[in-house]
């Protein structure tokens, strides 16, 4: 048995209307691919993070006041 869960005809037909842009959209999204050198950038931030070798937001931004 198929359950809906809109509570109307209307609310079905307003559905059926805006699904076929959203799939169209959906599909023509490209994938991007990552290079080795990104991925092993991607890798080292996640294991400074565990190490919690990073900086907070209020952090940085002190460091970028004092920069300027």
């Amino acid at each position: 048995m198929k359950k809906h869960f809109l509570k109307n005809k209307k609310q079905e037909r307003i559905l059926e209307k805006a699904y076929p842009p959203l799939t169209i959209e959906r599909e023509n999204i490209d994938v991007y691919k990552l290079n080795d050198g990104q991925k092993a950038a991607i890798q080292e931030a996640r294991e400074q993070i565990k190490r919690g070798d990073f900086l907070t937001d209020n952090q940085a931004n002190r460091e970028i006041d004092k920069w300027l």
